[in-house]
């Protein structure tokens, strides 16, 4: 559990105004957030009491927001052990980068065609960033998911923006960056370069080819660590 210090950090639900459907929010808000930057990592117990004692609500608004991550799967209730941070097995992982793969793809063929000139600049300037970040895998793994999230928009199709950032909502219970390990922030930012490239080409075939590529390279990276961790 975060420790009480943090507590400053989100303002008070006790702020004049402030409605129980706001209260739920930022508890939501809250809990959700600490999952995502890892401060909450998968396995960990969400106590209630503790969590409201932290936020300065009581715990009905937390139960509310607990309820509701528990409905998007970032929580699960698990027996003898109460609410925790959904945990992800091999099975799970492998699952998740089969469907990102084959979205991801998808999203790049769309963007091939239909992504403006201004769009594919942009990203072009995103993919640019990492040669600055380099030596700052924090830094670079949020510009990672900002290059990410730019190439969904570019596919322009909004059915396929909502699944795909749904499943980034399962990414991050994945754990840590993979972009610590050697070699792999090099590589995947080349794959960036390549994937803009396709872009700015207007291949279709192409751009879904090296998106693929770059998916089940992270793939690799991911389950090699996983593996290494039994």
């Amino acid at each position: 559990m975060p420790r009480k210090k943090a507590a400053p950090a989100v303002p008070s639900a006790k702020s004049l105004g402030q409605t129980s459907c706001s209260r739920g929010e930022q508890a939501y808000q809250y809990v959700r957030t600490a999952i995502h930057t890892g401060e909450l990592a998968p396995g960990t117990r969400l106590r209630e009491i503790e969590l409201a004692e932290l936020l300065g609500l009581s715990r009905t608004p937390v139960r509310e927001a607990l309820s509701r991550l528990e409905n998007e799967g970032l929580v699960v209730n698990e027996s003898g052990r109460g609410l925790i941070v959904t945990e992800l097995d091999q099975s799970m992982v492998n699952e998740l980068y089969v469907m990102r793969e084959v979205l991801e793809g998808t999203a790049a063929r769309l963007a091939a065609r239909h992504a403006s000139d201004v769009e594919v600049s942009a990203l072009r300037e995103i993919a640019d960033r990492d040669a600055h970040l380099a030596g700052q895998p924090e830094q670079l793994a949020i510009n990672n998911r900002f290059f990410h999230d730019t190439l969904y928009r570019c596919a322009h199709n909004r059915y396929l923006l909502k699944t795909l950032n749904s499943l980034q909502e399962s990414m991050a219970l994945l754990g840590p960056t993979t972009l610590t390990i050697p070699g792999r922030a090099d590589s995947s930012s080349r794959e960036h370069q390549e994937m803009v490239a396709a872009l700015e080409q207007r291949d279709p075939d192409l751009a879904e080819r090296i998106t693929r590529e770059h998916i089940r390279a992270a793939y690799k990276v991911r389950l090699t660590r996983m593996l290494r961790a039994l």
